[in-house]
């Protein structure tokens, strides 16, 4: 039973989850620092090296829904361990490569599968779990992780990259994934709070019977929860929406804009400082969109969040021009990076039911990687082909604006909808 004048271990987990997301936002962030080097040493094509993070953003996003359901199978502690053993040993190995399909294999197939087990499918697991009271809140910061991660890591990566090499950047990491992350996942991480004697935070004890995990093979509960999402036109606005975001967050902007200002005459580190900036405003931006989807309708919060990063792309091409285009630009998209995720998440559960979050989620969350892998490739083509990333801007900007349009739909014409258990807002 839990001491109402103790911290709850909820918050416990929570803590130890924000850090092994701000660890795989620095993984994930990391390649805009490589494109450059890579081309430079080895000689290898943008698009090239534009495919293997392709890769890796797709695995990242399509291991999702089997990673939620091994979670449910095998614990979440375990099911981490094994990610980041498989995370720092292909990061460790990249500074032996010297073939770009060993590029591809290393970080494309094995850090991008690692990562998928460390993404906000994770968040959204751990916030329908352990909490009851203020899911919201806490699902906008483990989000907002991410805009952390930027902000601590790119910055440092790039000078290690310009003053040390990019062989050192993924040492770096390889060291901070073995030395500090495996320690504390194993030593705090836990599965559920029915495991350690607790009921979720916010909900009084004993209100439900201890959940026993799920004896069905990962896999074809994965695929049942597709079939499921198959037949309800909500998960298609949702996966369709979600494609959209990641195409035009961490597959466009997140690894070509920094080449793209290296193009304009921006240097290297003063890039990688401002996409980190952005972290700021994008911490703000999630932690108030978690706040804001417990009290306004997900769906309107959605259609302005897409409306708004769409003007934002549009104006982008025009802005490296000018110091205050840039400042005007990191701010207003940092604001709305990953705002979408809180109320995708709500909505998920909404439509599909709490117990069923962590693996329909997983599904929405590969759509959102796919469209990233397409983004990222498309974007390194189009700039070998035409000479600059105009048109990919452009493009990603117009498909948020049909994005938009779609969210208003979710939900209408749902014949029973399951709602999410009324959070405690104490």
């Amino acid at each position: 039973m839990t001491q109402p004048n103790k911290l709850h271990y909820a918050w416990i987990i929570a803590g130890v989850t924000f850090l092994i997301l701000l660890v795989g936002a620095g993984v994930r962030s990391s390649p805009g620092v490589l494109v450059v080097p890579l081309e430079k040493e080895f000689g290898w094509s943008r698009a090239t090296i534009s495919f293997a993070v392709g890769v890796n953003i797709c695995l990242y996003g399509l291991i999702a829904p089997f990673a939620a359901a091994t979670m449910d199978r095998f614990g979440l502690r375990r099911t981490i361990m094994v990610a980041l053993c498989a995370v720092g040993t292909g990061i460790a190995i990249t500074p032996l490569m010297t073939e770009s399909w060993q590029l591809i294999l290393l970080w494309g197939v094995v850090v991008g599968s690692g990562i998928g087990f460390t993404a906000n499918v994770l968040a959204a697991m751990i916030a329908s779990r352990w909490f009851v009271a203020r899911r919201g809140m806490v699902l906008g910061m483990l989000t907002s992780s991410v805009a952390a991660g930027q902000l601590l890591f790119l910055p440092s990566f790039a000078s290690i990259v310009v003053n040390f090499g990019w062989r050192a950047m993924a040492l770096t990491i390889a060291g901070i994934v073995f030395g500090l992350m495996l320690p504390l996942v194993a030593i705090f991480m836990r599965d559920r709070p029915e495991q350690i004697g607790l009921s979720p935070y916010g909900e009084l004890p004993g209100t439900r019977l201890a959940a026993a995990p799920p004896k069905e093979n990962p896999f074809r509960a994965s695929f049942r929860g597709l079939a499921i999402g198959l037949r309800r036109r909500d998960f298609y606005l949702l996966a369709g929406s979600f494609f959209v975001c990641g195409a035009s967050t961490n597959g466009l902007i997140g690894t070509h804009l920094i080449p793209a200002c290296i193009d304009n005459g921006i240097p290297e580190v003063a890039a990688a400082s401002m996409l980190a900036s952005m972290a700021i405003f994008n911490f703000i931006g999630t932690t108030g969109s978690g706040w804001l989807s417990d009290r306004i309708d997900c769906r309107v919060l959605l259609c302005v969040y897409y409306a708004l990063r769409g003007v934002s792309l549009l104006i982008l091409p025009f802005s490296f021009d000018t110091f205050y285009g840039l400042a005007l630009f990191t701010a207003f998209y940092g604001l709305d990076w990953l705002a979408t995720l809180p109320p995708t998440v709500r909505l998920t559960t909404n439509a599909f039911g709490r117990e069923q979050t962590g693996i329909m989620y997983g599904w929405i969350t590969a759509s959102h990687q796919v469209g990233g892998a397409l983004a990222a490739f498309i974007g390194g083509v189009l700039r070998v082909d035409l000479g600059s990333y105009l048109q990919a801007f452009i493009i990603s900007g117009l498909l948020c604006f049909v994005a938009s349009i779609m969210v208003l739909f979710i939900g209408t014409g749902r014949v029973k909808p399951q709602q999410a258990p009324v959070a405690v807002t104490g």
